[in-house]
């Protein structure tokens, strides 16, 4: 018969085995090797070993069912052990735990209410912020090095199969060894572990393989004094270093130095560790692995200063005594792309200082040595305007030129610059058409606009709120009235001026104004049109070939003239430079009508012609003028009626 011996450890030794070894990550030991794979052919004397807890058997019989049953029982041990239950209830911590709000230091506070201090935090400090005990946090499982060094408290787990099968887990004992059963007592302490395990059941057992693996860990208790957020005993694994029960300890206080923090073990210093080389350059060769009773203490905070502004990282630094600027830049990762690089301001907290506010030039100033309390601001270079004449002019030249394109030309370059950059005019340029837009000229326009806009809705508001009515037909006017003025504030809000700048030109011209350019000006000249467009309040809207002998009125006429409803008298054309001339601009006080009739037009103009807004009928004018009529003679009537 063969019998398959198992040996499982509690359900509390498997979860402290969770909680310690989820703290921590892997770390090179010295001492005797753990290898996860060990097999042997070697062949003793089996003697009388048929019977106990590991049963003999022969390697033909149901090999496959042994190891498939094997395999299922570590399977089933696996997901067992994924699982928290006692019970019958789940007993595992929360997920999450929620963090302590961060308390801010009298210097925080001070940097925080300097311009472009908001949001500054201490270095280090996000170390600690919101951190959940690593015994708390879920799939954190790490590996353990192969030349990890075994003590007592150790598991080890032991799978043999082969002639024999065992599933089995052995804690090492004071005196440093296991014992397997039906084997007897091995020393594993200093030792060659799969080495010495297989020669020692060898001994025994013949035509086997080995497996052996690291199981739980021992655990530590140390202890963390000094500055630090929750001082007191932490128990950790044995592979934890200081900086790790530093951080199950909370880390340092807002009091606590990130820079002088001491491991201590009996009354020897065993290492003095400063967070800031694993933080800025992952340098872990101060961070010493711990021993039992061990105590970590954290020692009060030194100076501090605050770089701010245009760099890779804006913060608070705790410095030591002979740390320059260059130092604290460093801690900062540099400027960053946009800043200006050739200097700092300093504002230094000195009472008996006249003017705390001064200026670093670089690089002279990088030596300068820094004191508690010191603030450091980076400029943004970007943000800075520089004088419009010292810059290069990017200009984008587009239509009847040689070679259109964008073009960086030197400063106090003009339009006409622009021009034979761009390779001079071809042989359809019409010149008296140009487009020039300026981005300064649009959002000046912009903001005029949406403040001309302002005003009109207010008035158009405060025109409807005061109106009286009396009769329901003023009321649905009114309403009408409203709606309309809605829909027409919808639509200029629309609108978006173009920053066009009008060049005032004759059509005949062949040359550019000596307009200076701005960065980011854009030019274009298009080519000589044929046509006259008519549009508006007119019969046949379109376009018409142009004749230099026609005049608006002319144009009128091909499309069919103003209808019934036009304004004829508000008539204006849009020339192609961009100027407009309007009737009104002709009429006065005793001409009515369309003033402009005679005006030559120049190709590419747009006449337009507006729809009459104020429209009345004939009943509606007979009804207003008789009840003005009435009540005059009711006026009247009431006079004469007084006089008698």
């Amino acid at each position: 018969m063969n019998l398959i011996y198992r040996q499982h450890v509690s359900t509390p030794w498997r979860r402290l085995q969770e909680l310690l070894v989820s703290l921590l990550l892997p770390v090179a030991l010295m001492g005797s090797p753990v290898s996860s794979w060990a097999q042997t052919d070697a062949q003793p004397d089996v003697g009388g070993s048929a019977s106990g807890p590991i049963r003999l058997r022969q390697p033909a019989q149901a090999d496959a069912a042994s190891r498939t049953d094997n395999r299922d029982s570590r399977d089933s041990r696996d997901s067992r052990d994924k699982r928290d239950y006692r019970d019958g209830q789940d007993i595992r911590p929360p997920a999450s735990l929620p963090s302590a709000p961060a308390v801010l230091s009298d210097f925080e506070a001070y940097v925080r209410k300097q311009p472009g201090g908001m949001d500054i935090r201490r270095l280090g400090l996000t170390l600690t912020d919101g951190l959940q005990p690593a015994s708390e946090t879920a799939d954190y499982n790490p590996l353990v090095p192969p030349d990890y060094l075994l003590r007592a408290g150790d598991e080890l787990v032991l799978t043999l199969w082969g002639s024999v099968d065992a599933d089995l887990r052995l804690q090492v004992d004071r005196s440093g060894r296991i014992s397997i059963p039906r084997v007897g007592p091995v020393m594993v302490s200093g030792a060659d572990l799969p080495d010495v395990i297989s020669r020692r059941v060898a001994t025994v057992f013949k035509n086997f393989q080995l497996s052996v693996t690291l199981g739980q860990l021992r655990g530590l208790r140390v202890y963390v004094t000094g500055f630090v957020d929750k001082p007191g005993a932490v128990t950790v694994s044995s592979l934890s270093t200081l900086a790790q029960a530093l951080t199950r300890a909370g880390g340092p206080s807002a009091a606590g130095s990130f820079r002088n923090i001491q491991l201590r073990r009996g009354r020897a210093v065993i290492a003095n560790f400063d967070l800031y080389e694993l933080l800025l350059k992952g340098d872990r060769s101060a961070d010493q692995l711990l021993q039992a009773d061990d105590v970590i203490h954290v020692g009060p905070i030194g100076a501090q200063i605050a770089l701010i502004g245009s760099v890779n990282r804006p913060a608070i630094f705790e410095i030591k005594p002979g740390e320059t600027v260059d130092d604290v830049l460093q801690m900062a990762g540099g400027f960053n792309a946009v800043a200006d690089n050739r200097r700092l301001t300093l504002e230094r907290l000195d009472n008996s200082a006249a003017n705390r506010l001064n200026q670093l030039e670089l690089p002279a100033s990088k030596t300068l040595t820094l004191a508690n309390g010191d603030l450091l601001r980076a400029f943004n270079a970007a943000d800075v305007m520089r004088p419009i004449g010292m810059q290069n002019k990017r200009v984008r030249v587009e239509g009847e030129v040689a070679r259109p394109g964008e073009y960086v030309l030197p400063p106090n370059s003009s339009l006409a610059d622009a021009l034979r950059a761009a390779g001079g005019l071809t042989k359809g340029a019409y010149l008296y058409a140009t487009e020039f837009s300026r981005e300064s000229v649009r959002v000046t326009q912009q903001q005029n606009y949406e403040r001309a806009l302002r005003d009109f809705e207010t008035q158009v508001t405060s025109a409807a709120a005061t109106r009286r009515t009396s009769t329901s037909e003023e009321v649905a006017a009114l309403a009408s009235t409203n709606a309309a003025n809605s829909r027409l504030i919808e639509q200029l809000r629309s609108l978006k001026p173009t920053g066009r700048i009008v060049l005032q030109l004759n059509p005949n011209s062949d040359t550019l104004p000596e307009l200076a350019l701005e960065d980011g000006d854009r030019l274009n000249i298009p080519s000589r049109p044929t046509t006259v467009g008519v549009f508006g309040s007119v019969f046949s809207t379109g376009s018409y070939l142009h004749s230099t002998s026609r005049t608006v009125g002319d144009y009128l006429r091909l499309a069919g003239g103003p209808t019934r409803g036009a304004d004829d008298a508000s008539v204006f054309v849009i020339r192609a430079n961009g100027s407009v001339n309007s009737s009104l601009q002709e009429s006065g006080l005793f001409s009515r009508g369309n003033q402009i009739a005679g005006l030559v037009t120049e190709p590419g103009d747009t006449i337009f012609v507006p729809e009459e807004l104020n429209k009345t009928t004939w009943v509606q004018n007979a009804k207003d003028w008789t009840q003005i009529l009435y009540q005059l003679g009711i006026g009247i009537a009431g006079i004469k009626s007084a006089v008698k």
